[in-house]
């Protein structure tokens, strides 16, 4: 299990140790969300490794990932807890002729407690505290945000009929949003903001190097180039650093040493999600490729 890096440098070199290839600036942003036990909040398009970044930290540390992927009408009951109804039935069966006072004593304990990732994330008795990834908070409804605050300002969270949980070691909180709705600034007060871009041409080149060290270096350049170059056009979901090693994976996989306009057509359902932009690069491969090798 690794310690918490002490430095910039350290950061950077433990995320390259998970094959996490993080700019200075990101790497800042990091170092000092573990120094002052601040959440992280990352917002950027889809595919650009915002995700990656909680899995390179929980691979890094050896901290266990507790991850609540969000989605609309996420709830307490699935977030952070709920009450194992058939049990406690079963307990009230079982003390039959009891007073009320008493059975409802016994029936809200925490054996008949179900924890969901919250829950799990501030209760966790390991070592050290675990990695608490919130997976596209900009899915979940807006009251959910409300919910989360107590649980990223004090790392609590409260049971009406148990009291306050509280985390002895804060769980290291990562969260993503692909910006599909603007987050509550009550939420990104309480955060260390981080906006994470398309990778620079040499940094997704490593990137792919990184990732998929057996490819072709003339294939991955020319990979990366066109990618780079098909970003500056007007389409619907530009392709992310996901989609440039899944392509890369296909070529490789179809035995490309070279683009060109045929395997690139051929591929489009690799690196392009929505048919409006496939029908538009079509008739713009040849245009983009020859610019690309520019």
């Amino acid at each position: 299990m690794q310690t918490i890096p002490e430095s910039i440098d350290a950061t950077q070199a433990l995320l390259s140790s998970a094959d996490y290839i993080a700019d200075r600036e990101l790497a800042t942003t990091v170092f000092l969300a573990l120094k002052m036990q601040r959440p992280l909040f990352l917002e950027g398009d889809a595919g650009v490794g915002k995700t990656e970044v909680a899995k390179a930290l929980s691979g890094a540390l050896g901290r266990e990932l507790i991850r609540l992927q969000c989605y609309e009408g996420l709830d307490v009951s699935q977030a952070a807890y709920e009450w194992n109804v058939q049990r406690q039935l079963l307990a009230v069966r079982a003390r039959e002729g009891a007073l009320p006072e008493e059975v409802e004593a016994t029936i809200y304990g925490p054996q008949y407690l179900i924890k969901r990732p919250l829950l799990r994330a501030l209760e966790s008795m390991t070592a050290a505290s675990p990695v608490l990834l919130i997976d596209e908070l900009d899915r979940a409804d807006e009251p959910f945000e409300a919910y989360l605050l107590e649980v990223l300002s004090d790392f609590q969270l409260t049971i009406p009929e148990l009291g306050t949980v509280r985390a002895t070691t804060p769980p290291i909180v990562v969260i993503t949003s692909n910006r599909t709705r603007e987050i509550h600034d009550a939420i990104k007060r309480r955060c260390l903001y981080y906006w994470v871009d398309y990778p620079t041409l040499e940094r997704e080149l490593a990137i792919v190097r990184r990732k998929l060290p057996g490819v072709n270096e003339r294939l991955s350049l020319q990979i990366v180039k066109f990618i780079q170059r098909l970003r500056r056009e007007e389409l619907f979901k530009l392709p992310g650093v996901a989609e440039t090693i899944d392509w890369t994976r296909a070529l490789t996989a179809l035995d490309v040493l070279e683009l060109s306009p045929q395997n690139i057509a051929d591929t489009l359902g690799v690196l392009l999600k929505y048919q409006d932009d496939i029908a538009k690069l079509r008739t713009q491969i040849d245009s983009v490729l020859a610019d690309a090798s520019n």
